[in-house]
């Protein structure tokens, strides 16, 4: 996209930004979002204090998000319907009743199951506690019917669901039917009434009818943990704890995190608080199959960030349900015998990379028909089927287009006269609202704001994709389709020193609610050729800077085929992100450029 520069009304000292006239801020990819008034200049405390200020974080706030400590957690007893679910669950297993625990097949849901089977492990480990993670394909998402009277058969008298469970009406009636007690513990979005719920036991969702929870962005693993933790305050009769329990609560923390990452819930409040704990303890986890799962990934030993949890741990996780069966990645989670952990994780290794080959196939053709349809210029969203399309991995391949395209993207497989599949969104737009718009042309669907699974008949298709992308038009003009960028705030070069980058990274983990954060450099020219970077020269490297004033190595990722677009001498507005690189065993500033603006011209 070519950039829509503003000349400057009035002069722009060097080195200082200044958005020129009109409210809009166009870069060459993307559609700034400036945080407030202190984009016009540098001042107003420090670096850190002005993007924690951006973020509507100041005194106290500031503190305590700089500082997330684990007494800033809720006591879980505010989740509505946890104090029967633990009671049932507690009852069921002194009785020696056998339980289910009911999980989903993706990342956040197979670690909450993991949270739960190992808690009730630690409190009766005489109790009978089976798992069931449905087939992402032959079963698809939620409870099932189907499966739920195979736990039957096998003696299972309570139920508990981990990250599904909300919607479903009709299997709670066949738990019901069959005998069993049915606990329901989910975050995907709940029906607006009451009434609206599953009969089951129990519903513990932060964010059901009536529910007075103070954070309602908890993961399915985060309410899994929360049940956990109410279990064991509970079983051990007072909110203090042995010293087993508090060492395994916190342990857990680390399956917490991957889930809340995974399934890019905000990293703002609990969430926050969890990522950062959990994430801490993830190396060096009592668990060997988590420690599997790292040395797989090559970061044995090493200090895990959201990005690592995001793209290199998840991703080996999610690749037994989306290529062979999510049972596979539980049984890594839960195994005490580090034999087969390592088997699992080196399985899960050769699957991941079938995973990625299948992946890029998919986002190619379906980058293809979309152009070739005008869904990606013309239109508001994506919505392509295809009969060899792999419906385990549509998912990602949605991923892939909305960063490509920023729209709206389902993908379906179309076999046996149905289509399923995924779809994921954008901000702002609702992606579960709209399937329920849509909803007379589905079978099923389910899934929140940002991401959703479908099910329809294949001669519903056409009308079906038609009344979606209407939906997708009128919901979002033309400037909403262009990619948000938000700026912090507006630095020179000399701000940005080791210290004050190595402040900012304070604020992590990064996330969605919580992106790293994004400075512009005003005033800056290109001092010297872009030089690329990588074996095919996908990435460049720039150094920006005043004429005669100290060069900032800039690395920009991706942009590789703009090197002629960044001549030499060009004036611009440089968002970056801020990095400290410690390349050749030296700490030095070289931020990550994320968008430029031509000025001046």
């Amino acid at each position: 996209m070519v950039a829509r520069t503003h000349s400057p009304a009035h002069p722009v000292a060097p080195g200082v930004f200044d958005p020129g006239a009109g409210a809009g801020v166009r870069g060459m990819t993307c559609r700034w979002v400036l945080a407030g008034a202190e984009h016009h200049g540098a001042g107003g405390g420090s670096l850190v204090e002005r993007v924690l200020g951006a973020r509507g974080l100041t005194g106290a706030s500031a503190a305590a998000f700089l500082d997330p400590r684990l007494s800033q957690l809720h006591d879980p007893s505010l989740l509505p319907d946890i104090e029967p679910a633990a009671q049932r669950i507690l009852a069921a297993l002194d009785a020696r009743e056998p339980v289910a625990i009911y999980g989903d097949y993706d990342v956040d849901g197979v670690t909450a199951a993991a949270i739960l089977w190992r808690t009730l492990a630690f409190l009766r480990p005489e109790a009978p506690v089976h798992t069931y993670i449905p087939h992402r394909v032959e079963e698809g998402y939620g409870v099932s019917s189907a499966a739920l009277g195979e736990l039957a058969e096998r003696g299972v008298r309570v139920v508990v669901t981990v990250d599904c469970g909300i919607t479903a009406i009709e299997p709670a009636l066949r738990a019901r039917a069959l005998g069993m007690d049915l606990i329901v513990t989910d975050h995907h979005q709940p029906p607006a009434e009451a009434s609206g719920l599953p009969d089951a036991l129990a519903c513990v969702h932060p964010r059901r009818p009536g529910s007075a929870y103070p954070f309602g962005e908890l993961s399915g693993a985060g309410v899994a943990y929360k049940l956990a933790w109410r279990l064991a305050t509970l079983a051990h009769g007072s909110p203090r704890l042995g010293a087993q329990a508090r060492t395994l609560l916190v342990d857990l923390l680390a399956l917490a995190a991957l889930g809340a990452v995974a399934d890019v819930v905000p990293l703002v409040g609990e969430n926050r608080v969890i990522v950062r704990h959990g994430l801490a303890r993830v190396a060096d986890s009592p668990f060997v199959g988590l420690r599997a799962l790292t040395e797989a990934a090559r970061l044995g030993g090493a200090r895990v960030s959201a990005w690592d949890a995001g793209f290199r741990l998840a991703p080996r996780l999610n690749a037994s349900g989306r290529m062979a069966h999510a049972a596979e990645a539980l049984e890594l989670l839960i195994t005490p015998d580090q034999a087969r952990a390592g088997a699992i994780a080196q399985a899960m290794e050769a699957r991941n990379q079938d995973r990625r080959s299948t992946e890029r196939a998919i986002t190619e053709r379906a980058a293809e028909m979309a152009a070739h349809a005008g869904m990606t210029t013309d239109g508001s969203a994506i919505v392509l089927a295809h009969p060899d399309w792999h419906p385990g991995v549509v998912g990602i391949a949605c991923s892939r287009l909305v960063d490509r395209f920023y729209r709206p993207t389902l993908l379906l497989c179309q076999r046996d006269n149905q289509c399923h599949g995924s779809g994921r969104s954008i901000d702002g737009f609702d992606l579960h609202a709209a399937l329920d718009a849509c909803s007379r042309h589905l079978i099923s669907f389910g899934g929140h704001q940002m991401a959703a699974g479908l099910r329809l008949r294949s001669d519903r298709l056409a009308d079906f994709t038609a009344e979606f992308l209407g939906h997708a038009a009128r919901a979002l003009p033309a400037e909403r389709l262009v990619k948000p960028l938000r700026i912090d705030a507006a630095a020179t070069i000399p701000e940005l020193t080791t210290d004050a980058v190595a402040r900012l990274m304070q604020l992590e983990p990064f996330g969605r609610g919580n992106p790293a954060p994004t400075i512009v450099l005003g005033g800056l020219r290109v001092l010297g050729p872009p030089r690329p970077l990588g074996p095919r020269g996908d990435h460049l490297a720039l150094l920006l800077g005043q004429p005669g004033g100290r060069g900032l190595r800039c690395v920009a990722w991706g942009w590789g085929p703009r090197i002629g677009h960044l001549p030499e001498g060009m004036a611009l507005d440089a968002a970056v992100r801020p990095r400290i690189s410690t390349y050749s065993g030296r700490s030095q500033v070289e931020p990550e450029l994320i968008d430029a603006r031509p000025v001046g011209r």
